[in-house]
């Protein structure tokens, strides 16, 4: 995707215009409603930044029905004013009189969240954007705005109400994180400079799987290294015995048939899929290191890659140009098993270009402190693995479609 199917702030006069932003500020929270990961709320400061001359009015979720953790967007409000060094005002209502009246008095420079919109129940609905277009909060607020600006990458592989519905009424466009994802991830996917690794793991086998079919097909990709839950089946495709143990958690997982699949992947791609010489198992909590050659050994579970592996795996990450990280390599909430995760991670900082998908492998990098020591690093879980499988996110596609008709119109 080029940057010239969808607008920008850039395409924008947004000046004293009334701008709505629909941001991903969904965070971990505890049971007393404090803020645990503000990550996704400081990724969205630059847009922010870049819109200080207009009127903003943020949309954003919090969770979702009968989770703890679904509640008022006012943490997030607090937060966000912090790392912005302006009031940043939280409105209790979505798109009723109040939110309305508080639209309409806003001046240049203001900026304020509106509720929850997972309060709103047709919010979550899977619909065609035209059909969105049609509910009561886009036909509410849609005439209070100039500008609908999407920078909610991580919510766009879902279409629902804020995200493709106001494309249709609005002229829209990307907001700064929405762009970064779009241009970083594109550099993964369409192959940056030579060598290009993806190290794939984690246990979404059949979206895993996916993303290496994806990139190596379309030549991204001069190698995929897999780890995780990927490497296990991966390791049973090449006809590893990895014991009952590991094929019974596969199974219980539903990945059985991923098996086959994967064998097809090896098939067609085997000099360029690099899968574990040696896996680290999991005796009562110890790591027990074994050669692939010598398993199953003990029935015991797989829960990272083995030392032999890790070197391996460095050594070829290091000397990439390119370097894309999506799921961990182990069970890296238990500290013997993140050695696998937390060594690939180390070595993805010395190459080149560093890109790591969103979930646990970035929180794992924020854990060690090397956030900023990645060229990118993804907000998204499931709209990153979509994007990189090379699936369209309706969010993405009705961007494209608004930047069409703006452009027409003007």
């Amino acid at each position: 995707m080029t940057a010239k199917d969808y607008l920008t702030i850039d395409d924008f006069d947004v000046d004293g215009k009334t701008v709505l932003v629909r941001v991903d500020l969904n965070t971990p929270m505890d049971p007393e409603g404090n803020i645990l990961d503000d990550m996704r709320i400081k990724s969205h400061i630059p847009t922010l930044e870049d819109l200080k001359g207009a009127k903003v009015v943020l949309l954003a979720h919090q969770s979702r029905a009968g989770k703890s953790d679904f509640t008022t967007m006012s943490p997030h409000a607090k937060r966000m004013s912090q790392y912005l060094g302006r009031e940043v005002e939280y409105v209790d209502d979505i798109f009723g009189s109040h939110a309305r009246s508080k639209i309409s008095g806003m001046e240049s420079g203001d900026v304020i969240l509106l509720e929850n919109v997972r309060f709103y129940s047709e919010e979550t609905l899977k619909r065609p954007a035209k059909e969105h277009a049609g509910t009561h909060m886009i036909r509410k607020l849609s005439p209070l705005f100039d500008i609908f600006m999407n920078d909610a990458f991580a919510v766009s592989h879902r279409s629902q109400l804020s995200i493709t519905g106001f494309t249709e009424t609005l002229p829209s466009g990307a907001g700064r994180v929405m762009e970064k994802e779009i241009s970083s991830l594109d550099r993964g996917i369409k192959g940056g400079e030579s060598p290009c690794i993806f190290v794939l793991g984690g246990a979404k086998v059949d979206d895993t799987l996916k993303v290496a079919e994806n990139v190596l097909t379309k030549g991204g990709a001069d190698r995929v290294l897999v780890t995780g839950v990927v490497a296990n089946v991966m390791l049973a495709a090449a006809g590893v015995d990895i014991g009952k143990v590991n094929m019974d958690f596969i199974d219980s997982q539903g990945y059985i048939d991923q098996i086959e699949r994967a064998k097809h992947v090896l098939d067609k791609f085997d000099d360029k899929i690099g899968y574990p010489l040696d896996v680290a198992m999991n005796d009562g909590g110890k790591r027990v290191e074994v050669h692939i050659d010598e398993l199953p050994g003990e029935n015991l579970p797989i829960n990272d890659i083995g030392l032999e592996t890790i070197v391996a795996y460095s050594e070829e990450i290091k000397n990439a140009k390119t370097v894309v990280l999506n799921g961990p390599a182990g069970l890296s909430e238990i500290k013997p098993f993140a050695l696998g995760t937390h060594e690939i991670i180390k070595a993805a900082v010395n190459s080149g270009y560093s890109i790591a998908g969103g979930g646990h492998i970035s929180a794992e990098i924020r854990n060690l402190g090397f956030e900023g020591k990645f060229s990118h690093l993804s907000t998204g879980g499931g709209a990153c693995i979509d994007y990189l499988a090379g699936d369209l996110l309706p969010g993405i596609e009705a961007l494209k479609v608004a930047a069409t008709r703006y452009r027409l119109n003007e």
